[in-house]
């Protein structure tokens, strides 16, 4: 068939997508330094590249210890799920910003490396003393470096004196310094401790989840079965309580009174050049986030509250000047944009218009200006823009200074004079390049592709602009047409939809991550239209955009992607009569309500740990949409999969790792015991036993995807190649 074959679509990583990463400059700009695996596997090392000689070379290595997911502690594994994190060997490292002289900390497999001096060029060294550790964090001015061992806060100096224990208090569901389970997995906050600006202080979160329900996961598959033991904050039930403490180089500890509820979370703490922190405050309903300053003594004062409906989306924006403003950016308008907050309370809007800021990488207050990623140019592609501080009145025209269509992703450097762009489109890789603000035809070469579309002989996906179920909202779709005739004359080829159709999240984009998902082209390969559609309540397009899920997944989703399918049937470019649907997570939730929900469309289905009942999901992701159970029964039974079988009369089959640990094996059982009672006895499950939501090891890819190419092809009545077929199959 070409490329991908099937073992193709079970090898990581994915062609042209082994692309250097983690970019950052030196702090003195001489080089760039990433994480990058020039023979292009999961194995990554920490690179120096000099741009003035243009020479590179590793200066971290990995360890044995970090090259295998097996050789990785279970702290390790879980932190890996909770950042979304594939690449093995070196996958973190942090500059002090503020040192006196170059100073590098190296994570790895629970050792520290460090680099001070003119020694960054050529290595690192172990940090003595600070071996298995679970979270790191360099303080800025490159002297100390705070880290966790069991569930402790210690306090290493980079030269001299050995480590010392800042807190004393961590016993079972008791931790300091890591972010408890839904800060990471749902709030995006990954840290819990935090340096001030100069180094003598540092801010540090402690977790008690005694509180929360214990869930037990075994590991059945094991020749010695083990249990973990995991502390799941299910919807209505009690979180973590989590308060912060500020720690200081003498050994003392202060307590600061956040003025929170229990059931309130710790959302972000961001450092103030005037000593101290901002805090945001996020109450369990998520309608506001509560702005406070904490001072090193531990005192604190509300400064803003912020409000949004129907809910506050979490961003990393926020920047204190040199003067004390505050930049940041918020929804109040309906769209992500930026405003600068005065000491006296004034509010002046940067942007405005119905696009969205989707990142701040630069203040550059010598200059007064800010650069930002957004959507100026359409959701679909992101660019590089430029707002002056000074700006008087919204800016909805701002200043672009990417050029190529496509996605750009841009690091740069602190005097704002260069960047980095990392770049891509529909038929191109992505390729890294630095380039020079005040020469836009400058330009260094830091990664070349060794692949694109036309090399590997696939055709890129055609973007297209669909309409809602409402008959007004454009919707963003792919469409990737097949390769060789459907294998039923001369009409219109069967279909899979390819869904994921959850918040947070934008599949639609005018990149190399559209195009070389290998299961999509593998599908097309074989005569299958693959559409893949961005519904109401996706990412990136505005609270309005999102607002219809609120007390209501599962209906605007499903009605999205069906009135998609049907627009392309109409239009003669896909059979409807024969349609199967694939996702997985609130794709799998997604595939199965809308087999159960118009069986007439989705004949077939293949869905990877779905959430089958969101009263067995998390409290921080599901009460965002659905509020409690206890407030809002009712949304909560209507958005279950599990009174809905009756409706499931398509050929559906579920693919579930046994050790996940977010959304649990549990949530396939329940609905299998259901359609069991129901008299449905031909739905499959079949279980991957070493594998997370995340599935990661060799023979769960592989079984995921021969089976999920196998119901697929078969459900749409498409001849499967030789290489799909099952051992017993002929």
């Amino acid at each position: 068939m070409g490329w991908p074959s099937l073992e193709d679509i079970s090898r990581l990583p994915y062609p042209g997508t082994s692309v250097p990463g983690s970019l950052a400059f030196a702090p003195d700009g001489s080089a760039l330094t990433y994480l990058h695996s020039p023979d292009e596997s999961l194995v990554r090392s920490l690179w120096w590249h000099d741009l003035v000689s243009g020479e590179r070379w590793v200066i971290a290595g990995p360890p044995a210890a970090a090259t295998s997911e097996e050789a990785l502690t279970l702290e390790q594994q879980l932190r890996r799920e909770r950042t979304r994190t594939t690449e093995l060997g070196v996958t973190e490292y942090q500059w002090a910003i503020s040192a006196m002289v170059p100073t590098l900390l190296v994570p790895v497999a629970g050792e520290l490396f460090v680099a001070v001096g003119d020694g960054v060029r050529r290595g690192v060294r172990l940090l003595a003393g600070a071996s298995a550790t679970s979270a790191a964090c360099l303080a800025p001015d490159g002297r100390h470096v705070a880290f966790v061992r069991d569930g402790d806060v210690w306090v290493a100096p980079l030269e001299g004196a050995a480590p010392w224990q800042l807190t004393r208090d961590a016993e079972p569901g008791v931790f300091n310094g890591v972010a408890e389970y839904v800060a990471a997995e749902e709030l995006d906050r990954q840290r819990g401790m935090w340096w001030s600006t100069d180094g003598t202080h540092l801010a540090i979160a402690q977790a008690d989840e005694r509180g929360v329900r214990p869930f037990v996961i075994s590991h059945l598959g094991e020749d010695q079965p083990v249990d973990e033991v995991h502390r799941y904050p299910f919807a209505g039930e009690p979180n973590a309580l989590v308060r912060l403490r500020i720690g200081s180089l003498d050994g003392s500890l202060r307590e600061v009174d956040l003025g929170a509820a229990e059931d309130d979370y710790l959302a972000r703490v961001v450092a103030h050049p005037h000593g101290g922190w901002l805090a945001a405050v996020l109450p369990r309903h998520q309608r506001s986030l509560r702005w406070l300053r904490v001072g090193i003594d531990g005192g604190c004062s509300e400064l803003w509250e912020e409000a949004a409906e129907p809910w506050i989306n979490l961003d990393h924006d926020t920047r204190v000047l040199a003067d004390g403003r505050v930049l940041r950016s918020t929804e109040r308008t309906g769209f992500r944009h930026l405003e600068l907050r005065a000491a006296d309370g004034g509010v002046r809007q940067l942007t405005g218009g119905p696009w969205m800021v989707t990142q701040v990488v630069h203040v550059d207050e010598q200059r007064g200006e800010v650069l930002f990623m957004g959507t100026r140019h359409g959701a679909t592609e992101r660019h590089l823009y430029r707002v002056p501080l000074d700006a008087r009145r919204p800016v909805d025209d701002p200043e672009r200074l990417t050029g190529e269509p496509g996605w750009h992703a841009v690091v740069v450097s602190r005097d704002g004079s260069r960047w980095v762009d990392t770049w891509s489109d529909l038929e191109h890789a992505p390729r890294v390049e630095l380039r020079h603000r005040d020469d836009p035809a400058a330009r260094v070469a830091i990664h070349e592709p060794t692949t694109d579309a036309a090399m590997l002989g696939i055709r890129p996906p055609e973007l297209l602009t669909l309409t809602a179920d409402d008959g007004v909202t454009p919707l963003d779709a792919a469409l990737f047409r097949p390769t060789q005739a459907a294998g039923a004359g001369d009409g219109a080829p069967p279909a899979v939809v390819w869904v994921y159709g959850g918040p947070h999240a934008q599949h639609v984009k005018r990149s190399w991550d559209l195009t070389i998902l290998p299961l999509r082209q593998y599908l097309a390969a074989a005569g299958a239209a693959v559409l893949v559609v961005d519904n109401r309540g996706s990412h990136f397009r505005g609270l309005a955009f999102e607002a219809p899920l609120e007390r209501a997944l599962g209906e605007v989703e499903v009605a999205d992607q069906v009135a998609a399918v049907r627009q392309l049937a109409a239009r003669g470019e896909l059979d409807a009569s024969r349609v199967a649907i694939t996702g997985g997570s609130y794709g799998g939730y997604m595939t199965i309500r809308a087999m159960a929900r118009h069986p007439d469309l989705f004949r077939a289905g293949v869905a990877v740990a779905p959430v089958t009942d969101w009263g067995g999901y998390d409290t921080a992701y599901t009460e965002r949409y659905l509020g409690t159970p206890q407030d809002a029964p009712e949304a909560y039974r209507a958005a279950s999969l599990l009174d809905e079988v009756d409706g499931l009369t398509g050929d559906l089959l579920i693919l579930h790792g046994a050790l996940d640990e977010n959304v649990h094996l549990r949530h396939s059982i329940r609905l299998l015991g259901r359609l069991q009672r129901a008299g449905r006895d031909d739905v499959e499950l079949v279980i991957l036993p070493r594998d997370r939501h995340r599935t990661r090891t060799p023979e769960g890819l592989r079984t995921r995807d021969r089976r999920t190419v196998r119901h697929l092809l078969t459900g749409i009545g498409l001849p499967l190649p030789d290489e799909a077929r099952a051992p017993d199959s002929g």
